[in-house]
């Protein structure tokens, strides 16, 4: 671990490589675990906001969960999440002809009908950021779903942190990332 500003940061994020390769997971971490995307509160207005914008683009089953729960939900440890679909996909899943589960908030971003490209904890991943009061903790999360990233990411040289360059820089900017690529250089040579 590492000090980055107000963040400690895993080291982790520079010595894993990292591709996400849809065509072998199919997006399983959208469809996959026991909770939905992690969200904060501004990111939860933001969803009410857009809803009727990136409705079109859900599945009927993401919909009516939508609307039955509304736009996130607050689970019993007072957290903010996207609603699931049967304790699974995330409401907001969609899938593509091949099967291949895809975000439909970021369908109605590509398509020009919203500015807001998903949430963040998405964007990041296979990086999850913890906020504490005085700082953030910024780590690698393994999950034997991404084995075929890993594979990918190693095959192609591309570190987690390169792989996720426009999520971290949206999360906490453009400095902040060219001092995290600083330390990459020096310390671990990558």
């Amino acid at each position: 671990m590492f000090q980055l500003g107000k963040t400690i940061v895993s080291e982790d994020i520079i010595e894993k490589d990292f591709v996400c390769n849809l065509s072998a997971c199919k997006g399983a971490c959208c469809v996959d675990g026991d909770a939905g995307a992690p969200l904060d509160k501004e990111e939860a207005k933001i969803l009410k906001e857009i809803y009727p914008k990136v409705k079109p683009f859900l599945r009927k089953e993401g919909v009516a969960i939508i609307e039955s729960k509304g736009t996130s939900i607050t689970t019993v440890f007072d957290e903010l999440e996207t609603p699931l679909i049967n304790g699974a996909d995330c409401a907001y899943v969609i899938f593509d002809d091949k099967k291949t589960a895809l975000c439909g908030i970021e369908e109605a971003y590509n398509q020009g009908e919203i500015n807001w490209k998903k949430p963040i904890s998405c964007h990041l991943y296979p990086i999850r950021v913890k906020d504490y009061s005085e700082f953030s903790a910024v780590n690698y999360d393994k999950w034997e779903i991404c084995d075929d990233a890993c594979t990918l990411g190693t095959e192609l040289q591309v570190p987690v942190y390169r792989f996720v360059k426009e999520a971290l820089i949206r999360k906490f900017g453009e400095d902040w990332y060219m001092e995290l690529e600083s330390v990459a250089k020096e310390k671990f040579n990558k």
